[in-house]
């Protein structure tokens, strides 16, 4: 897990999301560790939000369809990969803005491991909140084969260190 700069994963591990002066466009964060996805995870997923479809649930119906197994509900790869962003992107967020969208872009089946990565689109100090920016990012995710199955851009407003310390926050 490196970075485009050259920060390595060792040194990141007690960090815990970013301030706004440690993203640089371009850099490329690989995000650690991936997730396999259960047959549990799926069907409680399906349950919890309510999406009764039976591709999601019912193998037999699923063995019909042209992938021949139950697909994993998109809500859950989505929300997976978004989480596996966290330490790297957004654990220092105020709040995640949003999505300019979301490609689905290849099936996730139970026992998929995902894997993903992000890269730093643009960063921009904020119009409306000094101190603090946004960050938006293109995040890519994969299975195990490397095959790709998800993407999204996203933006989350992040504050900038110097405005911590000023606070009587600790800078880090």
């Amino acid at each position: 897990m490196v970075s485009k700069r050259g920060t390595s994963t060792r040194r990141l591990a007690a960090r815990y999301g970013r301030y706004l002066e440690e993203f640089a466009v371009g850099d490329i964060y690989e995000h650690f560790p991936g997730r396999t996805i259960t047959e549990a995870d799926n069907i409680q997923m399906s349950l919890l939000t309510m999406n009764q479809h039976p591709l999601h649930c019912d193998a037999a119906y699923a063995e019909q369809t042209e992938f021949g197994r139950p697909l994993v509900n998109s809500g859950l790869s989505l929300a997976v990969v978004l989480g596996m962003t966290v330490a790297d992107v957004s654990g220092k967020a105020i709040a995640n803005l949003g999505w300019q969208e979301i490609n689905l872009t290849g099936p996730v089946f139970c026992g998929d491991t995902l894997r993903a990565e992000s890269e730093v689109l643009e960063i921009r100090p904020s119009r409306s909140r000094p101190g603090q920016g946004i960050v938006t990012v293109h995040t890519r995710a994969f299975n195990q084969n490397g095959a790709p199955v998800l993407d999204f851009i996203r933006s989350c407003l992040v504050p900038q260190n110097n405005t911590v310390a000023a606070q009587g926050g600790a800078a880090r």
